[in-house]
């Protein structure tokens, strides 16, 4: 839409852009890594070190083709520090989206941990897409 020179666009249209529809895996998958999120900032050390094995574990399974350059992206990651780790935890973005779907976090949350959060998820989708 135009006013004048100027050229207006909708919040919505712009809110669209900036934090895009994630489906309900993803949504679950980013569950999930905002609580391995949390066990980050707990246990930095910890956590890091079990990504980084997960990892060099993952680069031996999977070394060429996309997981491979996704494993790649998770490298540059790691090497950035907590902070950028928990950016690529917890963000909407396209690239984190893509990146979760190779997470070096597995055996991060202990299984009860995990389950709760599958079972917290299950309700927020069904409460939130109840027909």
């Amino acid at each position: 839409m135009r006013a004048g020179t100027h050229r207006r666009l909708r919040r919505g249209d712009v809110e669209a852009i900036l934090r895009p529809a994630l489906t309900r895996d993803q949504l679950r998958s980013l569950w999930l890594h905002r609580a391995v999120a949390g066990r980050l900032v707990e246990a930095p050390n910890t956590v890091t070190a079990k990504a980084e094995a997960n990892l060099q574990r993952l680069r031996q399974v999977h070394p060429a083709g996309m997981g491979a350059v996704w494993l790649g992206h998770w490298r540059a990651t790691l090497d950035g520090g907590v902070e950028t780790v928990l950016d690529a935890l917890t963000s909407r973005t396209p690239h984190a989206v893509e990146l979760r779907q190779n997470s070096p976090f597995a055996g991060v949350l202990p299984e009860a941990d995990r389950l709760a959060v599958l079972a917290a998820f299950a309700s927020y989708w069904r409460s939130e897409h109840a027909a």
